[in-house]
């Protein structure tokens, strides 16, 4: 076998493979749906606590939580005992959303989904 016919069948081997994985990679990593609270910008939210530096609990003012993951450490979140919700100009935090910590910056969120929300929450109301 010449050396371009080699490559030909080892390209031809490795689309095959990708075309056979691709449904079962699919499946592994289907969006979980995503999550806003309306109203923000006026009362919409009602508490929040920090998860360290990767995320934030949010709880709407219907009380429901919501888990915000952060597509980087949230540097200063861990230890801020106040944020800011900067919402697009409509007002509703979403994954397009961010949380400015105060003196540190602006945490841009990647996800908001539904939660049954911080574990000492879930002892105090259970």
């Amino acid at each position: 076998m010449s050396s371009l016919s080699l490559r030909v069948a080892t390209l031809a081997l490795g689309a095959l493979a990708t075309m056979s994985l691709g449904p079962a990679f699919a499946a592994d990593t289907a969006a979980k749906p995503q999550a806003s609270i309306p109203f923000a910008d006026h009362g919409g939210i009602w508490d929040w606590q920090a998860d360290g530096t990767k995320g934030l609990w949010v709880q709407s003012n219907s009380r429901q939580w919501y888990y915000a993951t952060f597509m980087g450490p949230c540097i200063g979140l861990d230890f801020a005992n106040s944020v800011g919700f900067d919402t697009h100009p409509l007002g509703t935090f979403d994954r397009f959303s961010a949380v400015v910590v105060p003196r540190w910056g602006r945490c841009q969120v990647q996800s908001l989904e539904l939660s049954e929300g911080p574990a000492a929450k879930q002892k105090a109301n259970g």
